[in-house]
């Protein structure tokens, strides 16, 4: 598989240095992206890198996932208006630990095979570093003006207010992130460095200061930073980032954010997010384009990457809970689904708590309903029993439906819908 020819049909270069392409061509190359541990989970825009990693090792190259355990602390100015609140060493180190186990999903670790990715923490060198030696050795090679001239620095300074500015701290991140390419280099025999396009400015630091330092010859490769069609920031939903920890971001809702992108957004996500061969994309956006409320391209892309990122047995979860509300699942599905998918499944729904005392003080069912505020009177709810209208927990009530025939879900709810889709949640305590 060539690796530049992968990524350019599947929309994932914008720049490139010359002489990437035969450096690519040979037999194994390593390279490296930088991950910077703000979170304690990567969110879906970082997914895009992991991707990228993992097509390059697919390819047989040496991929190198560095988390930046030292810049971490002094914070990237790129894309920012302001300066990041710094982070100690224990939040970092605790979020450098859970990204590692999200990692894994990713790239191939087995240490038996000579292109295994490996995850490397700039914090073990920098931590090392003797200031003064720093500046004079490497300083030295890239100029203030030079460094100036980067949109990093630049869009950085024209946003930020003027009693801020940009601190020193900030500044040298560009000189720690060129040293941490220079280090690897000379290290791990690594060649490219690669990231989102705001980034070029840092990695073309690092390859102007190898050429400086040792004369070596590195490389540099970047990717657009994803944008949806209308005009919404990708990633981002009312709870804010879309996580790759489902304790963060559950699978139910990180299904649900890819299964309802728009048409022109899910032409693009399929190439980029999912490994499906060129062929098998273009025949699946026709099928599309001739039905295309059958949404079968965003119902391709978030099982796929539902998968990738969760599990198989998480993806089987979701749809079943997803055919709750849009199909025709059954009662015995809607019994078996775990508390938190059932919650994301009816969150904003109506509900109300009621006392478990309330299913023992009669049979009749039209008494318990009646006190959800649900219906208007008795009457509707025996007019609707009688037109097959009401379903308790997804099976139709006639009119010898008694209260102790409820099974509560999870032990714990009762889902109450009135026709095709209004519904009503019953939370009981006990």
């Amino acid at each position: 598989m060539d690796f530049l020819k992968e990524l350019k049909w599947r929309g994932l270069i914008q720049d490139v240095t010359n002489g990437f392409d035969e450096e690519v061509k040979k037999n194994s190359v390593t390279a490296y992206i930088g991950f910077d541990p703000t979170s304690d989970s990567l969110h879906i825009g970082s997914l895009i890198q992991l991707i990228i990693l993992k097509h390059f090792q697919l390819c047989g190259h040496k991929p190198i996932v560095l988390v930046g355990g030292a810049t971490g602390m002094i914070g990237d100015p790129s894309g920012k208006s302001k300066e990041r609140n710094l982070l100690n060493a224990g939040i970092i180190d605790k979020n450098i630990s859970s990204i590692k186990n999200q990692l894994s999903k990713f790239l191939d670790f087995d240490k038996n095979k000579s292109n295994a990715a490996i995850i490397l923490n700039n914090y073990d060198w920098n931590s090392e570093l003797n200031i003064i030696d720093f500046f004079r050795d490497y300083g030295k090679l890239l100029t203030v003006n030079y460094m100036m001239s980067k949109d990093s620095v630049k869009k950085r300074l024209s946003t930020s207010d003027v009693s801020e500015g940009m601190s020193f701290t900030e500044f040298t991140y560009q000189l720690f992130q060129a040293y941490d390419f220079h280090y690897l280099i000379e290290n791990y025999n690594c060649t490219i460095q690669m990231g989102g396009s705001d980034q070029w400015g840092n990695i073309t630091s690092g390859v102007e200061l190898i050429r400086k330092k040792s004369g070596k010859k590195a490389h540099a490769l970047t990717c657009p930073l994803i944008t949806k069609a209308d005009g919404s920031k990708f990633g981002k939903t009312e709870e804010g980032n879309v996580w790759l920890d489902k304790e963060k971001t559950s699978p139910y809702k990180f299904y649900q954010y890819w299964l309802n992108s728009s048409d022109e957004d899910s032409i693009k996500y399929v190439k980029i997010f999912t490994f499906a061969t060129k062929e098998f994309i273009d025949n699946l956006i026709s099928e599309h384009s001739e039905v295309p409320h059958e949404r079968k391209l965003q119902k391709f892309i978030s099982e796929e990457i539902t998968k990738m990122v969760h599990s198989e047995e998480d993806l089987i979860k979701v749809k079943n809970a997803s055919s709750i509300l849009f199909g025709n699942n059954t009662n015995e599905n809607l019994l078996n689904i775990d508390e938190g998918t059932f919650l994301d499944v009816f969150s904003g729904v109506p509900n109300i708590e009621l006392n478990k005392s309330y299913f023992n003080e009669s049979e009749i069912i039209e008494d318990l309903l009646d006190k959800t505020n649900f219906f208007s009177s008795k009457s509707e709810i025996r007019r609707l029993i009688s037109q097959n209208s009401i379903s308790i927990n997804k099976t139709k009530i006639d009119s010898t439906f008694k209260i102790s025939d409820i099974e509560l879900i999870n032990n714990k709810y009762v889902l109450v819908q009135k026709g095709k889709k209004n519904y009503y949640l019953i939370s009981v305590s006990s």
